[in-house]
């Protein structure tokens, strides 16, 4: 039986100690959970701040979900990454938290769904 799991092949440097992989199941429909220190601004919280891109740069269709209780933004692709691509999860500056702050900088985390 082939092994599928997601690696994260890179992380800006100032959040390697955040970004952690934990998998319970291996699949091509992984959710991005991403958790920040500060309750956000739900109407930031979207598809056009927060969004997934194959290695052409192309959007990929993703539904976001903001559990503000939890303050946890699940990234969940409508379909499922093709095996052996790479791809980035984006965090756009535009991401707000409820006092109003933005990130210093955008986030960008590649990752590959392999199926070897």
């Amino acid at each position: 039986m082939a092994k599928k799991l997601l690696d994260i092949d890179e992380v800006p440097s100032y959040l390697s100690n955040k970004v952690k992989q934990d998998l319970k199941f291996k699949t091509g429909n992984f959710v991005w959970r991403v958790q920040f220190n500060i309750p956000l601004d739900p109407k930031t919280v979207n598809s056009d701040t927060m969004y997934v891109t194959d290695s052409e740069d192309h959007k990929l269709q993703t539904y976001i979900r903001y559990d503000v209780q939890k303050e946890v933004i699940e990234v969940e692709p409508m379909e499922a990454y093709a095996p052996n691509n790479s791809y980035h999860l984006n965090i756009t500056t535009r991401v707000k938290s409820r006092g109003g702050q933005s990130l210093r900088e955008p986030v960008k985390i590649k990752f590959a769904f392999s199926d070897s």
